[in-house]
Protein backbone atom coordinates (compact mmCIF):
# COMPACT_ATOMS: atom_id res chain seq x y z
CA UNK A 1 0.00 0.00 0.00
CA UNK A 2 1.23 3.74 -0.85
CA UNK A 3 0.08 5.11 2.36
CA UNK A 4 2.11 8.69 3.09
CA UNK A 5 2.89 10.15 6.39
CA UNK A 6 2.68 13.46 8.67
CA UNK A 7 5.86 15.51 8.54
CA UNK A 8 6.87 18.75 10.29
CA UNK A 9 8.45 21.18 7.15
CA UNK A 10 10.03 24.06 7.88
CA UNK A 11 9.04 27.45 5.99
CA UNK A 12 11.49 30.73 5.29
CA UNK A 13 11.59 33.12 7.89
CA UNK A 14 12.49 37.04 7.10
CA UNK A 15 13.45 38.94 9.67
CA UNK A 16 12.09 42.78 10.09
CA UNK A 17 12.27 44.97 13.06
CA UNK A 18 8.68 46.26 12.14
CA UNK A 19 7.18 42.28 12.15
CA UNK A 20 8.52 39.05 10.78
CA UNK A 21 7.25 37.46 7.49
CA UNK A 22 7.02 33.76 6.51
CA UNK A 23 5.57 32.35 3.03
CA UNK A 24 4.19 29.61 1.39
CA UNK A 25 4.24 28.81 -2.52
CA UNK A 26 2.60 26.22 -4.43
CA UNK A 27 4.19 22.92 -5.16
CA UNK A 28 7.46 24.55 -3.46
CA UNK A 29 6.85 24.71 0.29
CA UNK A 30 3.80 22.24 0.17
CA UNK A 31 4.02 19.57 -2.32
CA UNK A 32 -0.03 20.44 -3.68
CA UNK A 33 -1.85 23.11 -5.53
CA UNK A 34 -4.01 24.95 -2.90
CA UNK A 35 -7.56 24.98 -3.65
CA UNK A 36 -8.94 25.86 -0.02
CA UNK A 37 -7.97 28.10 2.60
CA UNK A 38 -9.24 28.35 6.33
CA UNK A 39 -8.21 29.53 9.38
CA UNK A 40 -9.91 29.03 12.89
CA UNK A 41 -10.09 31.53 15.79
CA UNK A 42 -11.44 32.80 18.72
CA UNK A 43 -10.42 29.09 20.35
CA UNK A 44 -10.83 28.72 23.85
CA UNK A 45 -7.44 26.87 25.82
CA UNK A 46 -7.86 23.56 26.13
CA UNK A 47 -10.15 22.82 23.32
CA UNK A 48 -10.09 19.61 20.68
CA UNK A 49 -11.01 20.22 17.24
CA UNK A 50 -10.72 17.46 14.28
CA UNK A 51 -11.05 13.67 15.04
CA UNK A 52 -11.22 12.62 11.32
CA UNK A 53 -9.52 12.10 8.22
CA UNK A 54 -9.65 12.90 4.39
CA UNK A 55 -10.35 10.52 1.66
CA UNK A 56 -8.07 12.44 -1.04
CA UNK A 57 -7.32 15.83 0.43
CA UNK A 58 -3.88 16.93 1.50
CA UNK A 59 -3.41 19.31 4.27
CA UNK A 60 -0.35 21.97 5.67
CA UNK A 61 -1.04 22.87 9.00
CA UNK A 62 0.58 25.96 10.73
CA UNK A 63 -0.06 27.77 14.40
CA UNK A 64 0.03 31.29 13.16
CA UNK A 65 -0.15 32.45 16.72
CA UNK A 66 -0.58 30.50 20.14
CA UNK A 67 0.12 26.95 20.05
CA UNK A 68 -1.78 23.75 19.61
CA UNK A 69 -0.98 19.69 19.51
CA UNK A 70 -1.65 17.58 16.08
CA UNK A 71 -2.10 13.61 16.74
CA UNK A 72 -1.79 11.70 13.61
CA UNK A 73 -2.42 7.91 13.13
CA UNK A 74 -1.52 6.61 10.13
CA UNK A 75 -2.96 3.07 10.31
CA UNK A 76 0.15 1.40 11.97
CA UNK A 77 1.66 4.22 14.26
CA UNK A 78 0.13 7.43 15.93
CA UNK A 79 2.69 10.66 16.16
CA UNK A 80 2.03 13.75 18.23
CA UNK A 81 3.41 17.44 16.75
CA UNK A 82 3.50 20.25 18.67
CA UNK A 83 2.68 23.59 16.49
CA UNK A 84 3.57 26.80 18.20
CA UNK A 85 6.07 28.36 15.77
CA UNK A 86 4.87 30.49 12.97
CA UNK A 87 7.34 29.52 10.65
CA UNK A 88 6.92 25.56 10.44
CA UNK A 89 3.90 23.79 9.79
CA UNK A 90 2.68 20.22 9.30
CA UNK A 91 2.18 18.31 6.29
CA UNK A 92 -0.72 15.82 6.92
CA UNK A 93 -1.11 13.32 3.29
CA UNK A 94 -4.72 11.93 2.78
CA UNK A 95 -5.80 8.77 4.44
CA UNK A 96 -4.17 9.67 7.63
CA UNK A 97 -6.61 10.30 10.67
CA UNK A 98 -5.89 13.85 13.07
CA UNK A 99 -7.35 15.50 15.85
CA UNK A 100 -6.19 18.90 16.98
CA UNK A 101 -5.52 19.27 20.97
CA UNK A 102 -4.36 21.30 23.90
CA UNK A 103 -4.70 25.08 22.20
CA UNK A 104 -3.54 27.79 24.02
CA UNK A 105 -6.13 30.56 24.45
CA UNK A 106 -6.87 32.54 20.96
CA UNK A 107 -4.37 30.13 18.94
CA UNK A 108 -4.96 31.00 15.47
CA UNK A 109 -4.30 27.85 13.05
CA UNK A 110 -3.94 28.62 9.46
CA UNK A 111 -4.57 25.30 6.98
CA UNK A 112 -3.92 24.75 3.53
CA UNK A 113 -5.85 22.05 1.64
CA UNK A 114 -5.06 20.60 -1.77
CA UNK A 115 -8.94 19.77 -2.18
CA UNK A 116 -12.21 22.30 -2.35
CA UNK A 117 -14.30 21.81 0.56
CA UNK A 118 -16.99 18.34 -0.12
CA UNK A 119 -18.34 16.46 2.24
CA UNK A 120 -17.93 13.15 1.00
CA UNK A 121 -13.83 13.83 1.44
CA UNK A 122 -14.25 13.50 5.30
CA UNK A 123 -14.26 10.19 6.96
CA UNK A 124 -15.83 11.20 10.40
CA UNK A 125 -15.84 7.64 12.10
CA UNK A 126 -12.78 6.09 12.81
CA UNK A 127 -14.18 2.20 12.13
CA UNK A 128 -14.84 3.14 8.24
CA UNK A 129 -11.23 5.25 8.44
CA UNK A 130 -9.41 1.89 9.21
CA UNK A 131 -11.64 -0.50 7.08
CA UNK A 132 -10.40 2.10 4.25
CA UNK A 133 -6.39 1.69 5.69
CA UNK A 134 -6.84 -2.25 5.46
CA UNK A 135 -8.25 -2.80 1.98
CA UNK A 136 -4.93 -1.87 0.80
CA UNK A 137 -6.53 0.82 -1.62
CA UNK A 138 -3.69 3.37 -3.07
CA UNK A 139 -3.55 6.81 -1.04
CA UNK A 140 -3.72 9.40 -4.01
CA UNK A 141 -0.20 10.48 -5.15
CA UNK A 142 0.82 13.96 -5.00
CA UNK A 143 0.52 16.45 -7.94
CA UNK A 144 2.67 17.04 -10.34
CA UNK A 145 4.32 20.40 -10.60
CA UNK A 146 2.18 23.32 -11.25
CA UNK A 147 2.32 25.31 -14.09
CA UNK A 148 1.66 29.15 -13.37
CA UNK A 149 0.00 31.34 -16.32
CA UNK A 150 1.89 34.98 -16.81
CA UNK A 151 -0.85 37.65 -16.02
CA UNK A 152 -1.12 40.26 -19.19
CA UNK A 153 -0.15 43.86 -18.04
CA UNK A 154 -3.14 45.76 -17.24
CA UNK A 155 -4.89 47.29 -19.39
CA UNK A 156 -6.72 50.54 -17.71
CA UNK A 157 -5.66 52.31 -15.85
CA UNK A 158 -6.88 50.69 -11.95
CA UNK A 159 -8.69 52.86 -8.81
CA UNK A 160 -8.30 52.65 -5.51
CA UNK A 161 -12.22 51.48 -6.59
CA UNK A 162 -11.60 48.28 -7.68
CA UNK A 163 -10.42 47.24 -4.85
CA UNK A 164 -13.35 45.14 -2.61
CA UNK A 165 -13.68 44.89 1.08
CA UNK A 166 -15.55 41.39 1.31
CA UNK A 167 -17.29 39.42 4.33
CA UNK A 168 -16.17 36.01 4.14
CA UNK A 169 -18.24 32.80 5.51
CA UNK A 170 -17.96 32.62 9.06
CA UNK A 171 -18.54 29.17 11.00
CA UNK A 172 -19.35 29.61 14.25
CA UNK A 173 -18.30 26.92 16.82
CA UNK A 174 -18.01 26.41 20.74
CA UNK A 175 -14.48 25.34 19.99
CA UNK A 176 -13.53 27.99 17.98
CA UNK A 177 -15.00 29.90 14.65
CA UNK A 178 -14.03 28.76 11.10
CA UNK A 179 -13.36 30.84 7.78
CA UNK A 180 -12.86 29.01 4.64
CA UNK A 181 -12.20 30.55 1.13
CA UNK A 182 -11.22 28.74 -2.20
CA UNK A 183 -9.09 29.84 -4.93
CA UNK A 184 -11.30 31.34 -7.96
CA UNK A 185 -14.65 31.12 -5.96
CA UNK A 186 -14.83 34.02 -2.81
CA UNK A 187 -10.99 34.48 -3.88
CA UNK A 188 -11.10 36.16 -7.27
CA UNK A 189 -8.04 34.47 -8.77
CA UNK A 190 -6.19 30.94 -8.20
CA UNK A 191 -3.97 31.45 -5.12
CA UNK A 192 -0.09 30.16 -5.77
CA UNK A 193 1.59 32.04 -2.94
CA UNK A 194 0.48 32.77 0.69
CA UNK A 195 2.51 34.99 3.32
CA UNK A 196 1.90 36.52 6.27
CA UNK A 197 3.46 38.98 8.99
CA UNK A 198 3.36 38.13 12.72
CA UNK A 199 5.29 39.29 15.73
CA UNK A 200 4.34 43.15 15.10
CA UNK A 201 5.48 45.99 17.16
CA UNK A 202 1.95 48.14 17.69
CA UNK A 203 1.87 51.18 15.90
CA UNK A 204 4.20 49.55 12.95
CA UNK A 205 3.67 50.08 9.56
CA UNK A 206 4.65 47.65 6.38
CA UNK A 207 3.95 47.68 2.47
CA UNK A 208 4.14 50.62 0.55
CA UNK A 209 4.49 49.35 -2.89
CA UNK A 210 2.59 48.18 -5.87
CA UNK A 211 2.67 45.09 -8.34
CA UNK A 212 2.52 45.07 -11.69
CA UNK A 213 0.60 41.69 -12.04
CA UNK A 214 0.19 40.09 -8.91
CA UNK A 215 -3.41 40.47 -7.49
CA UNK A 216 -3.60 39.81 -3.96
CA UNK A 217 -6.09 39.40 -0.74
CA UNK A 218 -5.54 40.87 2.27
CA UNK A 219 -7.01 39.64 6.18
CA UNK A 220 -6.32 40.76 9.15
CA UNK A 221 -6.41 37.41 11.15
CA UNK A 222 -5.87 38.69 14.14
CA UNK A 223 -5.54 42.46 15.56
CA UNK A 224 -6.29 45.34 13.81
CA UNK A 225 -4.47 47.37 10.97
CA UNK A 226 -4.88 49.91 8.26
CA UNK A 227 -4.80 49.69 4.51
CA UNK A 228 -3.93 52.94 2.32
CA UNK A 229 -4.82 52.21 -1.13
CA UNK A 230 -3.21 54.75 -4.10
CA UNK A 231 -3.85 55.13 -7.74
CA UNK A 232 -2.08 58.00 -8.54
CA UNK A 233 -4.66 60.21 -8.41
CA UNK A 234 -7.18 59.06 -5.55
CA UNK A 235 -6.15 58.09 -1.92
CA UNK A 236 -8.49 55.30 -0.03
CA UNK A 237 -8.42 53.68 3.73
CA UNK A 238 -9.77 50.53 4.65
CA UNK A 239 -9.58 49.13 8.20
CA UNK A 240 -9.14 45.43 8.56
CA UNK A 241 -10.25 44.11 12.22
CA UNK A 242 -12.37 40.96 11.59
CA UNK A 243 -10.89 37.84 10.63
CA UNK A 244 -13.81 37.20 8.12
CA UNK A 245 -13.33 40.40 6.23
CA UNK A 246 -10.98 40.36 3.21
CA UNK A 247 -9.15 43.16 1.15
CA UNK A 248 -8.85 42.21 -2.33
CA UNK A 249 -6.37 44.76 -4.07
CA UNK A 250 -5.84 44.01 -8.04
CA UNK A 251 -2.03 45.14 -9.90
CA UNK A 252 -1.70 48.26 -10.71
CA UNK A 253 -2.40 49.76 -6.64
CA UNK A 254 0.15 50.85 -4.47
CA UNK A 255 -0.65 49.86 -0.81
CA UNK A 256 0.61 50.45 2.68
CA UNK A 257 -0.57 48.65 5.75
CA UNK A 258 -0.35 51.05 8.90
CA UNK A 259 -0.91 50.81 12.45
CA UNK A 260 -0.50 48.04 13.32
CA UNK A 261 -2.09 46.68 16.85
CA UNK A 262 0.14 44.58 18.54
CA UNK A 263 0.24 41.05 18.02
CA UNK A 264 -1.60 41.56 14.70
CA UNK A 265 -0.99 38.80 11.77
CA UNK A 266 -1.33 40.19 8.96
CA UNK A 267 -2.72 37.19 6.33
CA UNK A 268 -2.21 37.78 2.33
CA UNK A 269 -2.84 35.52 -0.58
CA UNK A 270 -1.12 36.12 -3.69
CA UNK A 271 -1.80 34.80 -7.66
CA UNK A 272 2.05 34.58 -8.38
CA UNK A 273 5.20 33.41 -7.32
CA UNK A 274 7.34 35.69 -5.27
CA UNK A 275 9.07 38.06 -8.17
CA UNK A 276 11.22 41.11 -7.09
CA UNK A 277 10.56 42.57 -10.70
CA UNK A 278 6.89 42.35 -9.97
CA UNK A 279 7.19 45.15 -7.24
CA UNK A 280 7.17 48.71 -7.87
CA UNK A 281 8.81 50.20 -4.41
CA UNK A 282 9.33 54.00 -5.35
CA UNK A 283 6.33 56.05 -5.52
CA UNK A 284 7.63 58.03 -8.42
CA UNK A 285 8.56 54.89 -10.06
CA UNK A 286 5.02 53.86 -9.77
CA UNK A 287 3.17 57.07 -10.94
CA UNK A 288 6.12 56.43 -14.30
CA UNK A 289 4.66 52.80 -14.42
CA UNK A 290 0.90 53.71 -14.67
CA UNK A 291 1.82 56.56 -17.38
CA UNK A 292 3.68 54.18 -19.45
CA UNK A 293 1.00 51.48 -19.23
CA UNK A 294 -2.20 52.25 -19.00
Amino acid sequence: MNHRNASILPLPRIFDDRGNLSFIEAQRHVPFKIARIYWIYDVPGGEKRGGHAFRNGDEFLIALSGSFDVEVDNGNETKRFPLNRSYMGLYIPARNWRTLDNFSTNSLCLVLASTPYDEADYLYEYKEWKQLIASGEESPKAPTALEIPIAPKIKERPTVDDCVLMALPKVKDRAGNLTSVHSDLEIPFAVNRVFYIYDVPGGEDRGAHAHKVCHQFIVSASGAFEVELRDGVNIRKVVLNRPYNGLYVPPGIWAQEQGFSSGTVCLVFASHYYEESDYIRDFSAYQAYLHENC
